[in-house]
């Protein structure tokens, strides 16, 4: 139609945004929204606070913006959005779909911990953080402002109750540290109590850290556990066409590439929990919990997502090797 923006014009991605309502409207019927009682106003200002989010330091083109919405976990952003806004419903199925996961997520990161708050401590101390309680009455303040969509809203709360256990630790023992330096016990500074702020200083060692212990664990695949890996991620070729090429049927290279990335990440999670990131183990880095392993994953997929290309780089043929001769 004429009045449709060119496919691949540069423009400010909220303004791109605002030119497709039709796809606004698409994805606002195909969320969970009217069940949680969230008008299409409601939705879009999520959707906005997303894309602003995405593209905080870049332009985009209308294709960018559209990979990028089909990434989106938009039934998630509509439930988190719904209970920022304090719909009823929302928080009514949240509690009761979510309260025994975050239990379950805490036990799990806290397992073995010494320090910090117990699982159901920690669980429910983010529960009240969700619901924006500020001494005892509920604000502006809630967490779920700063939910995106652009992971499942599981994933999301794991990594934040991953980070507050973390930071408790960290306080603990600069507490520790005080005590042993001015010999009074329970005296709590006023810089002490305060909550860390968002931003994760550690977050950018989490991501280098992860992007080591990939490299290590995809260096020691099997050669053909490497090329279904480069075949789907770097050549973007289909399950049918990988199929072919290893004499398999589709649901089969499905099925091989699923388990190629379940062991992947539990080696990756092994390299991490032991510190062993070179082959010859003389070069060990200090290991890092279920907890810090939890904010690695997640950091490095908001960050800095796997760019399989520059992993495995296309080899040239000696079509394109002639080429470079003649031009050169």
């Amino acid at each position: 139609m004429p009045n449709d923006p060119p496919l691949h014009r540069r423009s400010d991605p909220l303004t791109l945004l605002r030119e497709i309502p039709s796809r606004v409207d698409s994805l606002y019927v195909g969320s969970a929204s009217s069940t949680w009682q969230l008008s299409r106003s409601q939705f879009a200002t999520a959707l906005e606070r997303s894309v602003a989010k995405r593209f905080a330091d870049c332009t985009a083109d209308q294709a960018k913006l559209e990979d990028y919405l089909e990434t989106l976990h938009i039934d998630d952003l509509a439930l988190a959005t719904a209970c920022l806004e304090g719909s009823e419903p929302a928080w009514d199925h949240f509690v009761h779909s979510y309260r025994g996961y975050l239990r379950a997520a805490a036990g799990s990161i806290t397992k073995g911990g010494r320090s910090g708050m117990d699982a159901e401590e920690l669980a429910d101390s983010l529960f009240a953080e969700l619901f924006g309680l500020v001494d005892g009455k509920r604000g502006e303040a809630s967490l779920f402002r700063y939910f995106h969509g652009r992971s499942s809203l599981k994933t999301w709360l794991r990594t934040i109750l991953a980070q507050r256990h973390i930071d408790g630790i960290r306080r603990s023992r600069r507490l520790e540290s005080l005590e042993r330096e001015d010999g009074e016990e329970g005296k709590l500074l006023p810089t002490q109590i305060v909550s860390s702020p968002p931003p994760d200083p550690h977050r950018n060692r989490y991501v280098r850290r992860f992007v080591l212990a990939l490299n290590h664990c995809l260096a020691g695949l099997a050669p053909g556990d490497r090329k279904r890996l480069e075949l789907y991620y770097a050549r973007e070729k289909t399950l049918a066409e990988i199929g072919r090429l290893f004499g398999e049927h589709e649901s089969s290279a499905s099925r091989h590439l699923e388990r190629v990335r379940r062991e992947l990440r539990a080696k990756v999670e092994d390299c991490l929990r032991t510190g062993r990131h070179l082959s010859d183990g003389s070069h060990n880095t200090p290991p890092l919990s279920d907890a810090e392993i939890t904010l690695c994953f997640q950091y490095s997929a908001e960050d800095s997502p796997i760019d399989f290309r520059q992993i495995f780089p296309e080899k040239p043929t000696a079509k394109t090797e002639a080429g470079r001769k003649e031009s050169s």
